[in-house]
């Protein structure tokens, strides 16, 4: 028995070694079993088990490089009484609640991740915008309540923080009204969703014009046309006029066009054929107002105006298509011999009895 206690007292290094020998052979398993597993399931048509295994990858190296180090520690505090090594439980719980919603938090981005690229294109299919506020919500509460148990498991109750938080939340939400604006303003984006990440919006009240980019708890992201970057506020949202382009369902155009004077007996015809080449135009939308008409005899030429809209709603596009509108209308001008007006003055000379300029 002596020999045996010696035997212990003097071999506890070389436990300790193979101990951590073992965690660190333990660690190259998990990658190994996590790697082969990634290849098994990247053959799957789900994401979840892509999303789960990716957000496993670390957070279970690093769980067992903590329990092993933990249980080494052990064995040295049996060998050393020293008070930092009280510390080994309180340090090991938390770390676990920390891994574990450290794993939780990675997978609900890598499912966020996965599941916008499997469903690319898919109509029926969450919205970025929706994911990315199911997502942010998921993360919070998640990081909360590992916030919680972790006190918790350091012997704090949780029902005097949570009457702290009550009373301390009164003087925190003065001291941050406007990043709570700001959080609810986020809020009423994801409930009404005026827009969503993608879209072009504007307003009228405020030099805010581009795409989406994205939208956080704080702040949106706005891509101007010049390819800036434009941070708003969440808070604005709510007390400004906005436009989204992107949700119209045409595109409209409206033109003035003059003739000449002299081409009057033309006006009837004119109109009368550019109205049916608009009818019978693939990319008009003969389902909403189309209008002919002569409009006014103007200073220097006879307007007709032209309203129709077009069935895309494509910013390049609807140029196109307004371009062959508007050459096939002047084709029909020239076709019945009259000509597009410009401003012109006629000086009309009073004769005089000897038949010269007064």
């Amino acid at each position: 028995m002596q020999w045996t206690d010696l035997l212990s007292d003097e071999w506890w290094i070389a436990r300790v070694f193979a101990v951590v020998f073992t965690t660190v052979a333990l660690d190259f398993l998990a990658a190994w079993i996590l790697q082969h597993l990634k290849g098994k399931m990247a053959a799957t048509v789900t994401v979840w088990d892509d999303a789960l295994l990716a957000a496993a990858d670390r957070p279970l190296r690093v769980l067992v490089w903590l329990l092993g180090l933990g249980f080494a520690a052990e064995m040295v505090q049996q060998q050393s009484h020293a008070g930092i090594f009280d510390l080994i439980e309180p340090v090991r719980r938390v770390g676990v609640v920390i891994i574990i919603t450290w794993f939780l938090v990675r997978a609900i981005k890598q499912a966020e991740l996965n599941y916008s690229k499997a469903h690319a294109g898919d109509h029926n299919a969450l919205d970025l915008t929706t994911l990315t506020a199911l997502g942010n919500l998921g993360k919070i509460s998640i990081i909360i309540t590992g916030v919680l148990v972790g006190l918790q498991s350091m012997g704090y109750s949780i029902s005097g923080v949570l009457a702290f938080g009550g009373i301390g939340g009164i003087a925190i939400g003065f001291a941050a009204k406007d990043m709570l604006a700001n959080l609810f303003g986020s809020l009423i984006i994801f409930l009404d969703r005026p827009f969503k990440i993608g879209d072009w919006i504007r307003s009228p009240d405020r030099e805010i014009e581009g795409t989406v980019e994205s939208i956080g708890w704080r702040m949106t992201v706005i891509r101007t046309f010049d390819r800036r970057p434009l941070y708003v506020p969440n808070s604005v949202f709510s007390t400004i006029t906005l436009e989204n382009p992107s949700r119209m369902t045409n595109r409209r155009i409206y033109e003035t066009i003059g003739i000449r004077y002299d081409d009057f007996s033309a006006m009837p015809a004119i109109t009368r054929e550019v109205r049916e080449m608009l009818q019978q135009h693939p990319d008009i939308d003969t389902g909403r107002t189309l209008m002919v008409n002569f409009t006014r005899y103007g200073d220097s030429a006879l307007d007709f105006f032209v309203y129709t809209f077009t069935k895309t709603v494509v910013w390049e596009e609807f140029h196109g298509v307004k371009q062959d509108v508007l050459l096939k209308i002047g084709e029909i001008i020239a076709r019945h011999g009259a000509e597009i007006a410009f401003p012109t003055s006629t000086v009309h000379l009073q004769m005089d009895a000897v038949g010269q300029a007064a």
